[in-house]
């Protein structure tokens, strides 16, 4: 049964860090990219964050610079290291699995690329 959990969310001032992790389990993790989404309750749920097998990374522009996804397969756990926090970082951040073992992952790659999805975490950044 594969499982996606998330945590270290929380509640910063601007300009402030946090770290989330995504702990995973019951599949093959070193296989699978993975991505880091968030949504708020006025927006779509929008890819921030994607990292391939590989390891190559990709970012959402309104991140580039102040956030960096990255994996530790011998803990099977996907993080996200998010620095110079702005109030508009405050959403439910998502970590997801990729359908298919051949899929590269891109921060713009849609919901329906990724099958297995985390409960999220909330972030709040305050002015």
């Amino acid at each position: 049964q594969v499982q996606l959990l998330e945590s270290g969310g929380g509640s910063v001032q601007a300009g402030g860090s946090l770290r989330l992790s995504c702990a995973a389990s019951g599949y093959d993790y070193v296989n699978y990219c993975m991505a880091w989404f968030r949504q708020t309750p006025e927006n779509e749920r929008e890819g921030v964050a994607a990292i391939n097998v590989d390891g190559s990374t990709s970012y959402a522009d309104s991140v580039k610079g102040r956030f960096t996804i990255s994996k530790d397969n011998a803990k099977n756990t996907l993080y996200l290291e998010m620095n110079s926090l702005k109030p508009e970082d405050t959403a439910m951040y998502y970590c997801a699995r990729a359908r298919s073992t051949w899929y590269r992952c891109s921060y713009r790659a849609g919901e329906g690329n990724y099958e297995y999805w985390g409960q999220g975490t909330q972030v709040t950044v305050s002015s």
